[in-house]
Protein backbone atom coordinates (compact mmCIF):
# COMPACT_ATOMS: atom_id res chain seq x y z
CA UNK A 1 0.00 0.00 0.00
CA UNK A 2 1.16 3.52 -0.81
CA UNK A 3 0.15 6.51 1.31
CA UNK A 4 -0.07 10.16 0.20
CA UNK A 5 0.49 12.78 2.91
CA UNK A 6 0.21 16.55 2.45
CA UNK A 7 1.63 19.39 4.50
CA UNK A 8 -0.48 20.49 7.47
CA UNK A 9 -0.78 23.19 10.12
CA UNK A 10 -2.70 23.30 13.37
CA UNK A 11 -2.61 19.72 14.67
CA UNK A 12 -4.87 19.87 17.71
CA UNK A 13 -6.61 17.41 19.97
CA UNK A 14 -6.34 14.61 22.50
CA UNK A 15 -5.36 11.15 21.26
CA UNK A 16 -4.84 7.69 22.67
CA UNK A 17 -2.16 5.56 21.10
CA UNK A 18 -1.96 1.75 21.00
CA UNK A 19 -0.51 -0.25 23.88
CA UNK A 20 3.21 -0.57 24.50
CA UNK A 21 4.75 -3.19 22.22
CA UNK A 22 7.47 -4.25 24.67
CA UNK A 23 4.99 -4.68 27.52
CA UNK A 24 2.39 -6.46 25.35
CA UNK A 25 4.96 -9.07 24.25
CA UNK A 26 6.09 -9.70 27.80
CA UNK A 27 2.57 -9.90 29.22
CA UNK A 28 1.74 -12.81 26.91
CA UNK A 29 5.05 -14.60 27.52
CA UNK A 30 5.04 -14.25 31.29
CA UNK A 31 1.32 -15.02 31.50
CA UNK A 32 1.99 -18.24 29.60
CA UNK A 33 4.65 -19.21 32.17
CA UNK A 34 2.44 -18.26 35.12
CA UNK A 35 -0.02 -20.46 36.96
CA UNK A 36 -3.61 -19.36 36.37
CA UNK A 37 -5.14 -16.70 34.16
CA UNK A 38 -3.60 -13.39 33.14
CA UNK A 39 -6.01 -10.77 31.78
CA UNK A 40 -4.32 -8.09 29.67
CA UNK A 41 -6.16 -4.89 28.70
CA UNK A 42 -4.78 -2.30 26.28
CA UNK A 43 -2.91 -5.04 24.39
CA UNK A 44 -1.24 -3.96 21.14
CA UNK A 45 -2.74 -6.02 18.31
CA UNK A 46 0.15 -5.21 15.99
CA UNK A 47 1.71 -7.89 13.81
CA UNK A 48 4.71 -8.42 16.10
CA UNK A 49 2.69 -9.03 19.26
CA UNK A 50 0.30 -11.33 17.38
CA UNK A 51 3.37 -13.37 16.38
CA UNK A 52 4.13 -13.86 20.08
CA UNK A 53 0.57 -15.07 20.69
CA UNK A 54 0.85 -17.45 17.73
CA UNK A 55 4.09 -18.97 19.06
CA UNK A 56 2.71 -19.59 22.54
CA UNK A 57 -0.47 -21.13 21.15
CA UNK A 58 1.74 -23.58 19.28
CA UNK A 59 3.46 -24.29 22.61
CA UNK A 60 0.14 -25.44 24.07
CA UNK A 61 -1.13 -22.27 25.76
CA UNK A 62 -4.81 -21.33 25.38
CA UNK A 63 -5.03 -17.58 24.59
CA UNK A 64 -8.25 -15.63 23.94
CA UNK A 65 -8.13 -12.35 21.99
CA UNK A 66 -11.06 -9.92 22.01
CA UNK A 67 -10.42 -6.38 20.73
CA UNK A 68 -7.56 -5.04 22.91
CA UNK A 69 -8.22 -7.56 25.70
CA UNK A 70 -6.24 -10.79 25.87
CA UNK A 71 -6.71 -13.63 28.37
CA UNK A 72 -3.79 -16.03 28.76
CA UNK A 73 -4.58 -19.33 30.47
CA UNK A 74 -1.13 -20.00 31.90
CA UNK A 75 0.12 -23.48 32.72
CA UNK A 76 3.00 -22.59 35.05
CA UNK A 77 6.75 -22.55 34.58
CA UNK A 78 6.85 -26.13 33.33
CA UNK A 79 3.60 -26.23 31.36
CA UNK A 80 4.78 -25.66 27.78
CA UNK A 81 4.60 -28.57 25.34
CA UNK A 82 6.58 -29.39 22.22
CA UNK A 83 5.20 -27.62 19.13
CA UNK A 84 4.06 -29.67 16.14
CA UNK A 85 5.51 -27.17 13.69
CA UNK A 86 8.08 -24.42 13.27
CA UNK A 87 7.61 -21.36 15.50
CA UNK A 88 7.28 -18.37 13.14
CA UNK A 89 8.13 -15.04 14.82
CA UNK A 90 7.29 -12.99 11.71
CA UNK A 91 9.14 -9.66 11.90
CA UNK A 92 9.57 -9.66 15.67
CA UNK A 93 13.08 -9.45 17.12
CA UNK A 94 11.63 -9.26 20.63
CA UNK A 95 9.78 -12.54 20.14
CA UNK A 96 12.71 -14.54 18.80
CA UNK A 97 15.26 -13.28 21.33
CA UNK A 98 13.09 -13.53 24.46
CA UNK A 99 11.47 -16.86 23.60
CA UNK A 100 14.93 -18.36 23.01
CA UNK A 101 15.68 -17.91 26.72
CA UNK A 102 12.50 -19.78 27.62
CA UNK A 103 12.84 -22.58 25.07
CA UNK A 104 16.50 -23.25 25.89
CA UNK A 105 15.38 -24.71 29.25
CA UNK A 106 12.48 -26.92 28.09
CA UNK A 107 12.50 -30.72 27.78
CA UNK A 108 11.80 -30.65 24.03
CA UNK A 109 13.33 -29.41 20.78
CA UNK A 110 11.96 -26.76 18.43
CA UNK A 111 12.90 -24.47 15.54
CA UNK A 112 12.46 -20.69 15.35
CA UNK A 113 12.36 -18.63 12.18
CA UNK A 114 10.88 -15.41 10.82
CA UNK A 115 10.71 -13.22 7.74
CA UNK A 116 13.60 -11.99 5.59
CA UNK A 117 14.28 -9.10 7.99
CA UNK A 118 14.59 -11.41 11.01
CA UNK A 119 17.06 -13.56 9.09
CA UNK A 120 19.39 -10.53 8.94
CA UNK A 121 19.24 -9.62 12.63
CA UNK A 122 22.13 -10.86 14.81
CA UNK A 123 21.26 -13.74 17.14
CA UNK A 124 24.72 -14.52 18.50
CA UNK A 125 24.07 -11.85 21.13
CA UNK A 126 21.56 -14.25 22.77
CA UNK A 127 23.13 -17.52 21.63
CA UNK A 128 26.41 -16.72 23.44
CA UNK A 129 25.10 -16.07 26.98
CA UNK A 130 22.49 -18.82 26.74
CA UNK A 131 25.18 -21.28 25.61
CA UNK A 132 27.23 -20.32 28.68
CA UNK A 133 24.20 -21.39 30.73
CA UNK A 134 24.28 -24.80 29.04
CA UNK A 135 21.83 -24.16 26.23
CA UNK A 136 22.09 -26.03 22.93
CA UNK A 137 21.16 -23.52 20.21
CA UNK A 138 22.19 -24.07 16.64
CA UNK A 139 22.06 -21.38 13.98
CA UNK A 140 21.84 -22.84 10.50
CA UNK A 141 22.57 -19.39 9.06
CA UNK A 142 25.90 -18.28 10.59
CA UNK A 143 24.55 -16.58 13.71
CA UNK A 144 21.18 -15.61 12.27
CA UNK A 145 17.75 -17.26 12.18
CA UNK A 146 16.59 -19.96 11.71
CA UNK A 147 17.53 -21.30 15.16
CA UNK A 148 17.26 -24.93 16.23
CA UNK A 149 16.90 -25.13 20.01
CA UNK A 150 17.44 -28.42 21.85
CA UNK A 151 16.07 -28.03 25.38
CA UNK A 152 18.57 -28.65 28.21
CA UNK A 153 18.94 -28.18 31.95
CA UNK A 154 20.53 -24.76 32.54
CA UNK A 155 22.91 -23.41 35.16
CA UNK A 156 23.26 -19.87 36.49
CA UNK A 157 26.01 -17.61 35.18
CA UNK A 158 27.44 -14.17 35.80
CA UNK A 159 27.24 -12.20 32.58
CA UNK A 160 28.42 -8.71 31.67
CA UNK A 161 26.35 -7.11 28.92
CA UNK A 162 28.62 -6.12 25.98
CA UNK A 163 25.91 -3.87 24.54
CA UNK A 164 22.88 -2.21 26.16
CA UNK A 165 20.06 -4.49 24.99
CA UNK A 166 16.84 -5.16 26.85
CA UNK A 167 16.18 -8.11 24.54
CA UNK A 168 19.44 -9.86 25.45
CA UNK A 169 19.04 -9.09 29.16
CA UNK A 170 15.47 -10.37 29.08
CA UNK A 171 16.46 -13.57 27.30
CA UNK A 172 19.01 -14.35 30.04
CA UNK A 173 16.56 -13.41 32.80
CA UNK A 174 13.91 -15.73 31.35
CA UNK A 175 16.44 -18.56 31.15
CA UNK A 176 17.41 -17.82 34.77
CA UNK A 177 13.89 -18.77 35.90
CA UNK A 178 14.77 -22.37 35.02
CA UNK A 179 18.49 -22.34 35.88
CA UNK A 180 20.17 -23.88 38.89
CA UNK A 181 21.68 -21.15 41.09
CA UNK A 182 21.64 -17.36 41.17
CA UNK A 183 22.11 -15.59 37.84
CA UNK A 184 23.95 -12.24 37.88
CA UNK A 185 23.87 -9.74 35.02
CA UNK A 186 26.18 -6.73 35.03
CA UNK A 187 24.64 -3.90 33.03
CA UNK A 188 27.18 -1.08 32.49
CA UNK A 189 24.57 1.02 30.65
CA UNK A 190 20.92 0.70 31.68
CA UNK A 191 18.40 -0.63 29.16
CA UNK A 192 14.62 -1.01 29.39
CA UNK A 193 13.59 -2.75 32.62
CA UNK A 194 10.07 -3.87 31.71
CA UNK A 195 11.12 -7.51 32.16
CA UNK A 196 12.38 -7.02 35.71
CA UNK A 197 9.30 -5.00 36.72
CA UNK A 198 6.78 -7.41 35.22
CA UNK A 199 8.48 -10.66 36.26
CA UNK A 200 8.54 -9.41 39.85
CA UNK A 201 4.85 -8.48 39.51
CA UNK A 202 4.23 -12.14 38.54
CA UNK A 203 6.23 -13.39 41.53
CA UNK A 204 9.86 -13.62 40.39
CA UNK A 205 12.81 -12.62 42.60
CA UNK A 206 14.87 -10.12 40.59
CA UNK A 207 16.83 -7.26 42.15
CA UNK A 208 18.87 -4.46 40.59
CA UNK A 209 21.61 -2.90 42.71
CA UNK A 210 23.29 -0.11 40.72
CA UNK A 211 23.39 -2.09 37.49
CA UNK A 212 24.08 -5.48 39.08
CA UNK A 213 20.95 -7.56 38.45
CA UNK A 214 20.43 -10.81 40.40
CA UNK A 215 17.77 -13.39 39.61
CA UNK A 216 16.97 -16.18 42.05
CA UNK A 217 14.76 -19.03 40.77
CA UNK A 218 11.25 -19.29 42.23
CA UNK A 219 8.90 -22.26 42.42
CA UNK A 220 6.16 -20.63 40.39
CA UNK A 221 4.89 -17.46 38.73
CA UNK A 222 1.24 -16.51 39.20
CA UNK A 223 -1.22 -14.96 36.73
CA UNK A 224 -2.00 -11.28 37.21
CA UNK A 225 -4.26 -8.69 35.61
CA UNK A 226 -2.35 -6.11 33.59
CA UNK A 227 -3.24 -2.82 31.92
CA UNK A 228 -0.79 -2.03 29.12
CA UNK A 229 0.00 1.71 28.88
CA UNK A 230 0.35 3.50 25.54
CA UNK A 231 3.70 3.01 23.82
CA UNK A 232 6.06 5.98 24.17
CA UNK A 233 7.81 4.85 20.97
CA UNK A 234 4.50 5.39 19.15
CA UNK A 235 3.78 8.61 21.06
CA UNK A 236 7.13 9.99 19.86
CA UNK A 237 5.80 10.53 16.33
CA UNK A 238 3.01 12.76 17.62
CA UNK A 239 5.34 14.48 20.07
CA UNK A 240 7.61 15.53 17.21
CA UNK A 241 4.63 16.44 15.01
CA UNK A 242 3.25 18.67 17.77
CA UNK A 243 6.58 20.47 18.11
CA UNK A 244 7.38 21.05 14.42
CA UNK A 245 3.99 21.56 12.73
CA UNK A 246 2.96 25.23 13.08
CA UNK A 247 0.10 26.14 15.45
CA UNK A 248 -0.14 22.68 17.05
CA UNK A 249 -1.20 21.57 20.53
CA UNK A 250 -1.58 17.83 21.22
CA UNK A 251 -2.21 15.82 24.39
CA UNK A 252 -1.31 12.11 24.17
CA UNK A 253 -3.13 10.23 26.91
CA UNK A 254 -2.07 7.24 29.04
CA UNK A 255 1.54 6.84 27.86
CA UNK A 256 4.11 4.66 29.62
CA UNK A 257 6.83 6.92 31.03
CA UNK A 258 9.21 4.32 32.45
CA UNK A 259 12.50 6.24 33.03
CA UNK A 260 14.42 3.72 30.89
CA UNK A 261 12.23 4.81 27.94
CA UNK A 262 11.94 8.59 28.32
CA UNK A 263 15.12 9.60 26.50
CA UNK A 264 13.02 11.10 23.69
CA UNK A 265 11.32 13.43 26.18
CA UNK A 266 14.68 14.50 27.61
CA UNK A 267 16.13 15.03 24.12
CA UNK A 268 13.21 17.13 22.87
CA UNK A 269 13.23 19.21 26.05
CA UNK A 270 16.98 19.77 25.61
CA UNK A 271 16.12 21.20 22.19
CA UNK A 272 13.73 23.68 23.82
CA UNK A 273 10.58 21.77 22.97
CA UNK A 274 7.42 22.22 25.04
CA UNK A 275 6.93 18.67 26.31
CA UNK A 276 5.15 18.26 29.64
CA UNK A 277 4.03 15.18 31.57
CA UNK A 278 0.67 15.71 33.22
CA UNK A 279 -1.35 13.43 35.53
CA UNK A 280 1.53 11.01 36.36
CA UNK A 281 0.47 7.74 38.01
CA UNK A 282 1.43 4.07 38.41
CA UNK A 283 -0.08 0.93 36.90
CA UNK A 284 1.25 -2.60 37.42
CA UNK A 285 4.60 -1.23 38.58
CA UNK A 286 4.97 0.98 35.47
CA UNK A 287 4.83 4.79 35.49
CA UNK A 288 2.13 6.27 33.25
CA UNK A 289 1.20 9.84 32.33
CA UNK A 290 -0.33 12.12 29.69
CA UNK A 291 2.11 14.00 27.42
CA UNK A 292 1.35 17.55 26.27
CA UNK A 293 3.24 19.13 23.37
CA UNK A 294 2.99 22.52 21.64
CA UNK A 295 4.70 24.03 18.61
CA UNK A 296 8.16 25.16 19.72
CA UNK A 297 11.27 26.86 18.39
CA UNK A 298 13.92 24.13 18.58
CA UNK A 299 17.69 24.37 18.91
CA UNK A 300 20.29 21.73 18.07
CA UNK A 301 21.64 19.25 20.61
CA UNK A 302 24.04 16.30 20.84
CA UNK A 303 22.81 12.78 21.65
CA UNK A 304 25.39 10.34 23.01
CA UNK A 305 26.12 7.90 25.81
CA UNK A 306 23.48 6.65 28.20
CA UNK A 307 20.54 8.48 26.59
CA UNK A 308 20.85 6.41 23.39
CA UNK A 309 19.47 3.09 24.79
CA UNK A 310 16.65 5.11 26.38
CA UNK A 311 15.47 6.34 22.94
CA UNK A 312 16.98 3.96 20.38
CA UNK A 313 13.65 3.37 18.60
CA UNK A 314 12.79 7.05 18.56
CA UNK A 315 15.96 8.31 16.83
CA UNK A 316 14.46 8.12 13.29
CA UNK A 317 11.69 10.59 14.17
CA UNK A 318 14.08 12.62 16.33
CA UNK A 319 16.02 13.22 13.10
CA UNK A 320 12.94 14.99 11.71
CA UNK A 321 12.88 17.29 14.75
CA UNK A 322 16.60 17.99 14.28
CA UNK A 323 15.97 19.13 10.69
CA UNK A 324 13.73 21.88 12.12
CA UNK A 325 16.16 22.99 14.85
CA UNK A 326 18.58 25.89 14.74
CA UNK A 327 22.19 24.64 14.51
CA UNK A 328 23.82 21.25 13.96
CA UNK A 329 22.55 18.17 15.82
CA UNK A 330 24.91 15.22 16.33
CA UNK A 331 23.87 11.64 17.15
CA UNK A 332 26.66 9.35 18.42
CA UNK A 333 26.95 5.85 19.99
CA UNK A 334 23.96 4.60 17.98
CA UNK A 335 25.42 1.72 15.93
CA UNK A 336 22.52 -0.42 17.21
CA UNK A 337 20.35 1.46 14.68
CA UNK A 338 22.08 -0.49 11.91
CA UNK A 339 20.64 -3.86 13.02
CA UNK A 340 16.99 -2.97 13.46
CA UNK A 341 14.26 -3.87 10.93
CA UNK A 342 16.42 -1.87 8.52
CA UNK A 343 19.69 0.02 8.85
CA UNK A 344 17.84 3.04 10.20
CA UNK A 345 20.79 5.42 9.86
CA UNK A 346 21.10 4.67 6.15
CA UNK A 347 17.33 4.45 5.59
CA UNK A 348 16.55 7.83 7.16
CA UNK A 349 19.47 9.52 5.37
CA UNK A 350 18.37 8.07 2.04
CA UNK A 351 14.63 8.74 2.31
CA UNK A 352 14.82 12.24 3.80
CA UNK A 353 17.42 12.95 1.10
CA UNK A 354 14.66 12.30 -1.45
CA UNK A 355 12.75 15.11 0.29
CA UNK A 356 15.52 17.58 -0.46
CA UNK A 357 17.53 17.58 2.77
CA UNK A 358 20.93 16.23 3.73
CA UNK A 359 21.75 14.00 6.68
CA UNK A 360 25.38 12.97 6.99
CA UNK A 361 25.85 9.35 8.04
CA UNK A 362 28.67 8.55 10.47
CA UNK A 363 30.04 5.26 11.75
CA UNK A 364 27.85 5.39 14.86
CA UNK A 365 25.13 7.91 14.08
CA UNK A 366 24.41 11.00 12.02
CA UNK A 367 25.04 14.74 11.70
CA UNK A 368 21.97 16.83 10.93
CA UNK A 369 22.03 20.47 9.86
CA UNK A 370 18.98 22.34 11.12
CA UNK A 371 16.52 24.68 9.43
CA UNK A 372 16.50 22.58 6.25
CA UNK A 373 13.42 22.89 4.05
CA UNK A 374 11.70 19.67 3.06
CA UNK A 375 9.85 19.17 -0.21
CA UNK A 376 7.40 16.42 -1.11
CA UNK A 377 8.63 13.37 -2.96
CA UNK A 378 8.29 9.62 -3.22
CA UNK A 379 9.97 7.74 -0.38
CA UNK A 380 10.31 4.05 0.50
CA UNK A 381 9.52 2.59 3.92
CA UNK A 382 12.24 -0.09 3.73
CA UNK A 383 9.42 -2.26 5.17
CA UNK A 384 10.34 -0.65 8.51
CA UNK A 385 7.42 0.73 10.51
CA UNK A 386 9.49 3.43 12.22
CA UNK A 387 10.99 4.66 8.94
CA UNK A 388 7.51 4.86 7.37
CA UNK A 389 6.04 6.83 10.31
CA UNK A 390 9.06 9.15 10.54
CA UNK A 391 8.69 9.98 6.84
CA UNK A 392 4.98 10.64 7.43
CA UNK A 393 5.83 13.24 10.10
CA UNK A 394 8.41 14.81 7.78
CA UNK A 395 5.71 14.99 5.08
CA UNK A 396 3.57 17.20 7.34
CA UNK A 397 6.15 20.01 7.06
CA UNK A 398 7.21 19.43 3.44
CA UNK A 399 6.12 21.55 0.48
CA UNK A 400 3.73 19.52 -1.67
CA UNK A 401 2.59 15.91 -1.38
CA UNK A 402 4.72 13.01 -0.22
CA UNK A 403 4.11 9.42 -1.32
CA UNK A 404 5.27 6.66 1.06
CA UNK A 405 5.57 3.30 -0.71
CA UNK A 406 4.91 0.09 1.24
CA UNK A 407 3.41 2.31 3.92
CA UNK A 408 1.27 -0.44 5.47
CA UNK A 409 4.28 -1.83 7.39
CA UNK A 410 3.14 0.49 10.24
CA UNK A 411 0.85 -2.40 11.21
CA UNK A 412 3.82 -4.00 12.97
CA UNK A 413 3.47 -1.59 15.90
CA UNK A 414 0.79 1.04 15.14
CA UNK A 415 -2.09 -0.23 12.98
CA UNK A 416 -4.20 2.96 13.21
CA UNK A 417 -1.32 5.45 12.82
CA UNK A 418 -2.54 7.13 9.61
CA UNK A 419 -6.11 7.33 10.91
CA UNK A 420 -5.00 9.10 14.11
CA UNK A 421 -2.82 11.46 12.10
CA UNK A 422 -5.72 12.39 9.82
CA UNK A 423 -8.06 12.91 12.80
CA UNK A 424 -5.70 15.54 14.23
Amino acid sequence: MDKIISSKTGLKGKIKIPGDKSISHRAVMFGSLAKGDTEITGFLKGDDCMSTISCFKKLGIDIEVEDDKVIVHGKGLHGLKAPDELLDVGNSGTTIRLISGILAAQNFDCTLNGDASIQKRPMKRVINPLSQMGADIESTNDGYAPLAIHGRKLKAIEYTMPVASAQVKSSVLLASLFAEGVTVINEPVASRDHTEIMLNYFGADIKNNNGVITSRPVEELYGRNLEVPGDISSAAFFMVAGLVVPDSHIIIENVGINPTRTGIIDALKAMGGYVEIINPRESGGELVGDIEVKTSKLKATTLEGSIIPRMIDEIPVFAVAALCAEGTTVVKDATELKVKESNRIAAMSEELGKMGVTIKETEDGMIIEGNQKLKGGTVYSHLDHRVAMSCAIAALIADGDTVITNADCVGISFPNFYELLENL
